[in-house]
């Protein structure tokens, strides 16, 4: 179930305690659906009962107990609690989620989605003065108009009704789409600003970002094309979480120094070296006595424990052809799960004392990798609610006559699409999977509410940029 279609069944439920007696109230045209807020629980809520309070003659909270046991009884829906003043909290059924429903909801509808009868039947007439913003608003409001059911028409006159604050210069230089968004994105009673911003291709630029989350998204769909699969809406499973893995252990054995996965351990192998005076810097916890008949490793630059060559790398000493871990490692060895380090039978091991304003950095063992965000496919997914919104913002726009919510909507709506992009395609040896998929279907949904907004500003939508 899809916050769209719970928004019809919560109309329902009030239509039926209406149909029933209990309610004396005119059923409202939408049903307003969001996630818990502080103090909540389930997966929505929604504030219908505090909407209709007043008009019902009854506090809040009966009015949400009559709707409580229609709401519990609908397909889908597992369980409602009431909350706070009337909040109605509700909880789907695990098998119903509403982000995968609302994606195929959005692959039906295409371009459409979003379109209600919220002013059906109605003509909405704009009188707007000689001036390049208020056309401009004029005209986006027309097409916004147009999808919910009504007809807009411009005329010139006295008294106006649509007279946002005009524009400081002429926004031709901009060109079409830049001047449009420049005009349109700011709200009416703001001076917009007509300056070279708008053509940055930077991450600062609200238009920039927009129309590349919807050409990167339509470069997606090709390359998934090429590598065989296409999208298909469903659980976004199979992503790769934080980094976890710990370090690996550090072995001596006969020959050089091994890591391998498992907790961290030292065996000493066969030792054919004659043994020699050890000792340790009481100050450093590092060695500073040398092994005879070992000598140094090749290629140190001198001294009798190097530095290894590569960054992060053990550094180790040889004695006859056997890899010891050295007591520089000691300090890390006071720590838990720490390596002890090895020694050859006779030779008596000189334990250093710790250093104590050394941290120990065990992440220097570790293979970095590069970390994806973990989009769960739950409500409280960013773009669940970016885009279960867009019926709810197209309403407004055309209500209220203001097509900047649509634009700013828009930009909510690339900001949280564009984390998700780079992990839509197979890496490295990865094979195409139901996630890769799931998460190509996402993608191409909040493309295609990208692309349908655009278009009704009047803004190109481009598949390349």
């Amino acid at each position: 179930m899809t916050p769209v279609e719970l928004s019809r069944t919560v109309l329902h439920a009030v239509r039926r305690a209406v149909d029933d007696g209990e309610l004396s109230v005119t059923v409202p045209d939408r049903a307003v659906v969001t996630e818990p807020g502080p103090g909540g629980c389930g997966d929505l809520a929604t504030t219908i009962a505090l909407q209709l309070a007043r008009s019902a003659g009854q506090p809040p909270l009966r009015v949400a107990e009559i709707l409580r046991p229609r709401l519990a009884e609908a397909a889908g829906i597992r369980d409602v609690v009431v909350t706070g003043p009337g909040f109605l909290n509700i909880s789907l059924d695990a098998q119903a989620d509403p982000l995968v429903g609302l994606v195929r909801e959005i692959r039906e509808k295409g371009a459409r989605y979003g379109y209600g009868d919220a002013l059906a039947g109605q003509v909405v007439a704009l009188r707007v003065p000689y001036e390049v913003r208020a056309e401009v608003v004029a005209d986006a409001v027309v097409r916004i108009v147009g999808t919910q059911g009504g007809r807009a028409t411009v005329e010139h006159g006295e008294p106006v009704n649509l007279r946002p604050v005009p524009a400081p210069e002429d926004p031709a230089p901009l060109g079409p789409d830049a001047a449009q968004w420049a005009l349109l994105h700011p709200a009416p009673h703001d001076r917009p600003r007509i300056t070279a911003d708008h053509l940055v291709q930077r991450e600062g630029n609200p238009l920039f970002r927009v129309r590349y989350a919807h050409a990167r998204i339509r470069s997606l769909s090709r390359n998934a094309a090429h590598l065989g699969f296409t999208a298909e809406p469903g659980p976004l499973t199979g992503e790769p979480g934080p980094l976890t893995g710990e370090p690996g252990p550090l072995t001596a054995e006969s020959g050089p120094l091994t890591v391998q996965s498992g907790p961290l351990t030292a065996e000493p192998g066969p030792l054919a070296a004659e043994p020699g005076p050890l000792t340790a810097d009481r100050g450093t916890g590092a060695p500073t006595g040398g092994i005879p008949g070992g000598g140094t490793d090749a290629g140190s630059g001198g001294g009798p424990y190097p530095e290894p060559a590569t960054p992060g790398a053990v550094p180790h000493v040889h004695v006859t052809g056997v890899a010891l871990v050295p007591d520089a490692a000691a300090d890390d060895a006071t720590t838990p799960g720490a390596a002890p380090h090895a020694h050859a039978p006779g030779i008596t091991p000189i334990t250093p004392p710790p250093a104590p304003d050394r941290t120990p950095t065990p992440d220097r063992y570790r293979t970095a990798t590069p970390t994806a965000p973990t989009p769960a496919s739950t409500p409280t997914h960013p773009l669940l609610p970016a885009l279960a919104a867009h019926p709810r913002i197209l309403a407004v726009a055309a209500t209220r006559r203001a097509p900047d919510r649509l634009a700013r909507h828009l930009v909510t709506v690339a900001d949280a699409v564009l984390p998700l992009l780079p992990f839509v395609l197979p890496v490295g040896e990865e094979k195409p999977s139901a996630a890769h998929r799931a998460r190509l279907a996402l993608a191409e949904a909040a493309g295609t509410v990208l692309a349908g907004g655009l278009s009704l500003l009047g803004i190109d939508a481009p598949e390349h940029l």
